[in-house]
């Protein structure tokens, strides 16, 4: 859908009732913020699929949209200057023009991410954001498609899918979603740290407690010495340089005084997470829907006398998860300096909320809101297109989305290729699939 541009006006901004404000932040902010920002609570999960939370959020903001047109609309919180984004060419705009004047290192994302890598790009603002995020691009090789170290990991893949697969037959042949995520942080561990880190559930244990500080946020004393432990095996990581691993790699990058690259890796763990879920959804999707399957196993076959085979079907049926159930849900910036929009003036010093289910679900506006379209990504999207953002966009676009992309539909193409699959935990309505599918409660039966 083509996005119409905005002309400018001297209206000021449109502001939220009080009412209106607690019936936002009820709908919107705290189911997401109750799910758990950095670290999904499986709990409260089930809760909001159950309940349809997500989904009445983005009705919740469908009902703002229609009140108050363009906005920004400025929630009404005392102290705080916060906005809702309503219209798509602000998405662009907030997105396009970060992170000058719409900072990605917004106040809540400080306090919550703090506690596990305080110096990490994403909380980060100039010269130091300039050079961390520098690092990241370059290790993580953000322009292509396929790593240039994709040889080293796609082995990784495979023989962690068979030793998975071969779980699963011992089972009886019910794949859930705790051996599942087992499998894919083994893979994890071994692409980003080396094959010695494979059996290390220490440390994932250790990023994960620490995220789970995250949640609290500034509510949260930040646990030091486990901060510091996680620290320090990144640094001995970087410094072990194992061959074939993103921290040999990043090793060998060139690397500006405040770059601070251990501090950069925890966020690849903690990325990792969200991606495994979207994997997991992914299989359901395809699970639901016979002729995507079958599509997408003939591009199986036709590729496998690749060495890195591109899998571009399994690749648009992820993005496909993310764009349905996005697993970063509320994109936050933060502006340094007063910004004029076309209804007036924002603040500086506002958190500005970007809620991307309400973008990505508007059944008002795209006719397949509720449907599972992989063909939305066959090409890439534009500034002219309706934001669809499950990586974010601009300049805060995620540097490791392609090789997130390479890992999850190699991980995908290995189980679809060898084995029929079969999703007993749910009835996925092709016609209208839920506002949120509880990954946790995904069950599937492998033949």
């Amino acid at each position: 859908m083509t996005v119409e541009p905005i002309s400018p006006t001297q209206n000021p901004l449109p502001r939220a009732t009080v009412g209106e404000t607690l019936q936002a932040l009820r709908d919107i902010q705290l189911p997401m913020v109750a799910k758990g920002p950095i670290i999904r609570r499986p709990k409260l999960v089930a809760a909001s699929e159950r309940f349809d939370l997500d989904g009445r959020g983005v009705r919740r903001a469908q009902t703002l949209a229609d009140k108050y047109g363009r906005g920004p609309l400025m929630l009404n919180i005392p102290g705080r200057p916060m906005a809702l984004i309503l219209h798509p060419e602000d998405v662009h705009r907030v997105l396009d023009d970060s992170p000058e004047p719409f900072a990605t290192a917004e106040t809540l994302k400080r306090h919550a991410l703090k506690h596990l890598e305080p110096k990490v790009a994403l909380i980060s603002h100039g010269t130091e954001r300039t050079q961390r995020r520098r690092l990241n691009e370059v290790t993580l090789e953000h322009g292509s498609p396929i790593h240039q170290m994709a040889d080293a990991f796609m082995p990784v893949v495979e023989q962690e899918a068979k030793v998975l697969l071969d779980q699963v037959g011992a089972d009886g042949g019910i794949l859930e979603y705790k051996p599942f995520l087992d499998a894919w942080f083994r893979i994890v561990r071994r692409v980003v740290l080396g094959d010695s880190a494979r059996e290390n559930t220490e440390l994932t244990a250790l990023t994960e407690k620490l995220r789970a500080d995250g949640n609290w946020a500034f509510l949260k004393p930040v646990d030091r010495k486990g901060r510091a432990a996680l620290l320090d095996q990144m640094q001995a990581a970087l410094d072990r340089a194992e061959p074939g691993s993103l921290a040999a790699f990043m090793s060998q990058r060139p690397q500006g005084s405040e770059a601070e690259p251990a501090q950069q890796i925890p966020q690849w763990l903690f990325a990792f997470d969200p991606a495994g879920m979207a994997t997991f959804r992914a299989l359901a999707l395809l699970a639901s829907h016979p002729a995507r399957l079958e599509a997408v196993r003939h591009q199986i076959t036709e590729e496998a006398s690749e060495a890195t085979p591109l899998l571009g079907r399994l690749r648009a049926t992820v993005l496909e998860s993310l764009r349905l159930w996005p697993t970063t849900p509320m994109i936050l910036r933060e502006t340094t300096t007063d910004v004029e929009f076309s209804h007036g003036v924002m603040p500086a010093g506002t958190s500005v909320l970007v809620f991307a289910p309400f973008f990505h679900r508007d059944d008002r506006q795209l006719d397949f809101a509720h449907h599972f379209a992989p063909e939305l990504w066959e090409h890439p999207r534009t500034r002219e297109d309706w934001p669809l953002v499950p990586f974010s966009a601009g300049p805060g676009l995620c540097p490791g989305r392609h090789l997130v992309l390479l890992l999850t539909s190699k991980f995908m193409a290995e189980i679809l290729n060898q084995a029929e699959i079969e999703l007993e935990s749910h009835t996925l309505d092709p016609q209208g699939l839920p506002s949120l599918l509880n990954n946790f409660g995904l069950r599937f039966r492998l033949s």
